[in-house]
């Protein structure tokens, strides 16, 4: 019973993609109509039967015929034959010479009523292996994944979600949103998908119909933060500061101990020229996120900023030295701070963070003009 193994660079094997793989050869040949029992990462933690198979054609090589075959390389599922050369130096680290033997074989997968070992849910393994390609960021290869898995359930929601998802991290945004209306024919009511198909339409700078899709999401559950958060942002982006305010406060209501709920509100206060209100919710977003970074970054920059406009200086470049010390590469940050220090008749210290600003980012404008006028005034 031979067993064959591959790993994540052969994710065209269970996509249906590949039926061909190399290998040294064995003490025991291959030959044709031998059964094949294929897995994948047999000896990781993340072994996983995946089919079975019998072998249909099989070539016996020296390397030295294989190691420069462009075509048969690629075949294999490599860019190119150095690429295949590298990994196979890596399969067999013992080094390989140009006589050592090693066998193509091409096989057929069976049915999985003709399988003689155990028999697994072909949809459930290949959507999990999507599953932990999209969560590790390898969205090209999650994306093969859950388009085979909707070959053998063509109108599984959750495939056709995620497939949505996958795409939209792709920047593929009008595919995208196929998927979640085909999706939506299926499951009208899930708020979900409404809430991932306004993301994917506001991403693709359909703001209007972002909003209507959030409309859906709303109708579907009018309570779920998540779509609410998504709705607070289309109605600030729509310049609907009023309506995205209300959406926030009732967020509020809901729970009040997200951070970024609170950072939101404050920037839409400051949108709508309130910097006193803005502050309090900047002050408890700031409460809320010791421990989160990012958040804690932008939301000290946002206080900066209101603290700016209500002409309180000092108190502005204390915030912005806590997000450059979180931040230092930040660009905004930088020049946030460096024009407060304007302000406060300090051109020399301005100008040097314009400079760095320059070092950065040298195509920042707002840097160049401002390094100037600091310039003409030391």
């Amino acid at each position: 019973m031979p067993i064959m193994s591959f790993g994540s660079q052969n994710i065209n094997i269970i996509t249906n993609k590949k039926a061909m793989t190399i290998r040294k050869l064995w003490k025991t040949p291959l030959k044709v109509g031998d059964r094949l029992h294929c897995y994948w990462n047999l000896a990781s933690k993340e072994k996983k039967k995946i089919f079975e198979a019998e072998v249909i054609d099989v070539k016996t090589l020296p390397f030295k015929e294989i190691k420069n075959n462009e075509e048969l390389a690629q075949e294999e599922g490599y860019e190119d034959s150095r690429e295949m050369i590298r990994e196979f130096k890596k399969m067999y680290p013992n080094g390989i010479s140009d006589d050592d033997l090693f066998q193509v074989i091409y096989f057929e997968k069976l049915d999985i009523n003709k399988w003689k070992g155990e028999k697994i849910d072909q949809k459930e393994m290949i959507t999990q292996r999507a599953d932990i390609l999209f969560d590790t960021g390898k969205y090209d290869k999650s994306a093969l994944c859950y388009n085979a898995a909707l070959k053998i359930d063509p109108d599984d929601v959750y495939l056709l979600n995620k497939k949505g998802d996958n795409l939209s991290r792709l920047d593929r945004f009008d595919e995208a949103i196929e998927c979640y209306d085909k999706a939506l024919e299926l499951e009208g009511s899930n708020e979900y998908i409404w809430n991932n198909k306004a993301i994917a339409m506001l991403n693709s700078g359909k703001v209007e119909e972002a909003l209507v899709a959030s409309d859906g999401a709303l109708n579907a559950n009018p309570t779920n933060p998540i779509v609410l958060y998504w709705r607070g942002f289309i109605l600030e982006i729509l310049a609907e500061f009023d309506k995205a305010l209300a959406v926030y406060d009732k967020l509020i209501t809901i729970d009040d101990s997200n951070p970024e709920v609170w950072n939101a509100r404050g920037n839409v206060l400051t949108d709508m020229e309130r910097p006193e209100e803005a502050l309090k919710s900047y002050d408890k977003a700031l409460e809320l996120c010791l421990e989160d970074s990012e958040i804690d970054a932008s939301a000290q920059n946002r206080k900066g900023n209101a603290l700016l406009d209500l002409g309180r200086f000092e108190e502005a470049i204390k915030c912005y030295d806590r997000a450059i010390e979180l931040e230092p590469k930040n660009t905004s940050f930088l020049l946030n701070k460096g024009v407060v220090l304007m302000e406060l008749d300090k051109f020399d210290e301005a100008e040097i963070l314009f400079t760095k600003v320059l070092a950065l980012d040298p195509s920042n404008d707002d840097a160049r003009v401002l390094k100037m006028e600091c310039l003409d005034n030391m």
